[in-house]
């Protein structure tokens, strides 16, 4: 799951990058008002972790930006005002969470797992795609009771997939989405293909179903019953 993290202070900012980071999450990070507008822009998250107070701008701006963008990304605001206003404010505006600082880093990961399983699991704490058993914490997924083995890689790729189920995603979205902001080093989206192929076969050795279909000059799409 890919997540941008609006902060202005480097410390916390670097604490949060490094935990999430060893979660499994793909961290992307702006540190500013005009920054945290760029990226929001250009790319989509699943969750976006996001402070009130910013240079150049109030996070709340981005939080109405979001919306009127019809973002499907979970928003969790992170501020230092303890204030019931604030909160309401944010919450009325369609964040998805509140916390205030100073807070732990295993519960900003719990809040953003709660978020990511609302968002794009329906709250499941399993996924199951036919007899294909996903479990997103423990991060393993089984074919009946048989487990199948992914590279960290190809796990994110299959969670991509199962998100974006029955559309067309772009080799470039695929990109983004593994890489963040260092997808260039996909050289022609080969890595992309070489990736996508070994995931493919995978599926189908355990399963016997080529769930994962070439669409040709547009990209993938993964579908099931």
């Amino acid at each position: 799951m890919k997540l941008l993290l609006i902060e202005d202070e480097p410390l916390l900012m670097d604490e949060m990058e490094a935990y999430l980071t060893e979660q499994g999450y793909r961290c992307e990070k702006a540190m500013s008002f005009e920054a945290a507008e760029d990226k929001i822009a250009l790319y989509e998250y699943d969750v976006i972790i996001l402070d009130i107070t910013l240079p150049g701008g109030n996070g709340l701006t981005l939080l109405q930006m979001l919306k009127k963008q019809h973002s499907e990304a979970g928003v969790l605001i992170v501020s230092a005002k303890d204030s019931l206003n604030d909160k309401l404010i944010g919450l009325n505006l369609g964040a998805d969470d509140y916390m205030t600082k100073p807070f732990h880093l295993e519960e900003l990961n719990a809040r953003v797992n709660a978020l990511v399983r609302r968002k794009s699991f329906k709250g499941n704490a399993q996924i199951i795609v036919d007899d294909l058993i996903i479990d997103p914490v423990a991060k393993t997924v089984f074919y009946r009771e048989t487990l199948v083995n992914f590279t960290k890689k190809e796990y994110e790729l299959l969670l991509y997939f199962i998100v974006n189920r029955n559309r067309v995603v772009s080799r470039q979205s695929i990109a983004e989405h593994l890489w963040g902001d260092h997808y260039d080093i996909a050289d022609n989206f080969d890595t992309v293909y070489v990736h996508t192929m070994n995931l493919r076969k995978k599926i189908a050795v355990h399963t016997g179903i080529d769930y994962i279909k070439t669409v040709y000059g547009m990209g993938y799409k993964f579908t099931s019953a």
